[in-house]
């Protein structure tokens, strides 16, 4: 009998490690070792979606990339009005394919798996962007060719169920993990935030600048902290460009741009607290890198956000930014000896990769 052909689609691969981009990184990095915990004959296959032909570099051994030059948009109108072309015709013969980021092509034979990382597309549609909104037609395609989802909390589990009224059988939660970096990080040196013009004291917010992070409220908040209390140190934004045009130079707020990974790490671990107020979550991973970095967390009052902190996080509601401003406040004066730092620590360490990819391996062979 062959090994079972697995094909993942790892497009998002291609560009800068969005939170997307790591979920692709760490799966395509993890499946062989989960495949040889469970002793199973099977092979790994990593496509891309994509006119330009970029060829993916630092692949695990095992895992080779298959198909052709295909741009990603011309796929996605075809799939979202068609059945063709099916996978099959893209990659040759595969016994599973995961859409790994809200899309899964049409089949053959071969069983369909697709990750739902959040319903934004559905709850704040306003807050996404016009190719994000094609989801909305996408992931019911799938779903009525019988796919199974698999989503990154509990939360979004329960919620795509409601959504699409699906038994619970079609939909499987697989958490994320943290990476072991986090739990080593260090503050960066002072050298490198005084190049960069940044604070030596700073509460950080990670993430791509666009509405659904909720950004205006979070400002507004850290005005408000700093108003009721002088001491409240600066704010400084990580992560790259979004959509939100409403962010303005503002006194105390710093934008970082791109970091790479072990900078991202180092300012975390140097903050005295992280913020994520976002409107919506599918798991909220900076708040669990925070976390094995030992920092206290300031998040929106919302399922996913508890899931992953539990009963660590300072929350508020993401429309009060009086509540998001105490909520700062509290965290600013919250405990952070080396007992605190170990109980975020200890709750990190509950979400693992390798335990993502257990579980990820066990949707593709209930599908």
């Amino acid at each position: 009998m062959p090994p079972v052909r697995i094909t993942l689609d790892a497009t998002p691969l291609l560009g800068p490690r969005t939170g997307v981009g790591r979920y692709v990184q760490h799966l395509v990095d993890e499946l062989p070792a989960a495949i040889a915990r469970r002793g199973l004959d099977a092979e790994v296959r990593a496509t891309t979606w994509t006119a330009r032909g970029a060829r993916l570099t630092g692949l695990p051994a095992g895992i080779t990339q298959a198909g052709p030059r295909v741009p990603a948009r011309l796929l996605r109108e075809l799939w979202r009005r068609t059945s063709l072309p099916p996978i099959e015709a893209l990659v040759g013969r595969t016994d599973v394919f995961h859409g790994t980021n809200f899309t899964s092509p049409p089949t053959r034979r071969a069983r369909e798996v697709v990750t739902v990382h959040d319903l934004t597309y559905v709850e704040h549609a306003g807050t996404v962007s016009r190719a994000s909104l094609l989801y909305r037609e996408l992931v019911p395609r799938a779903l009525d060719r019988g796919a199974l989802v698999v989503t990154p909390s509990e939360t979004v589990a329960t919620a795509v169920r409601a959504h699409y009224a699906l038994p619970a059988d079609r939909v499987r939660a697989t958490p994320l993990g943290v990476d072991r970096g986090w739990f080593d990080a260090t503050p960066p040196d002072p050298a490198w935030l005084d190049v960069r013009g940044l604070p030596r004291e700073y509460v950080v917010f990670v993430g791509s600048l666009d509405p659904r992070k909720n950004l205006p409220t979070l400002l507004a908040a850290h005005a408000r902290a700093l108003a009721a209390d002088a001491g409240v140190p600066a704010l400084v934004l990580a992560g790259p460009a979004g959509r939100e045009h409403s962010l303005t130079a503002q006194d105390g707020v710093h934008v970082t741009g791109w970091l790479e990974d072990d900078e991202l790490r180092s300012l975390v671990a140097g903050s005295r607290a992280l913020a994520l107020p976002s409107l919506d979550e599918g798991f909220g991973l900076p708040v669990l890198e925070a976390l094995a970095c030992g920092r206290p967390v300031v998040v929106s009052d919302i399922p996913a956000l508890r899931e992953v902190a539990g009963p660590l996080a300072h929350a508020a509601p993401p429309s009060d930014p009086d509540a998001l401003a105490g909520a700062l406040l509290a965290a600013l004066s919250a405990p952070d000896d080396d007992a605190a730092r170990a109980l975020r620590r200890d709750r990190a360490r509950e979400f693992t990769w390798s335990r993502f990819a257990d579980r990820t391996l066990d949707a593709y062979l209930a599908a």
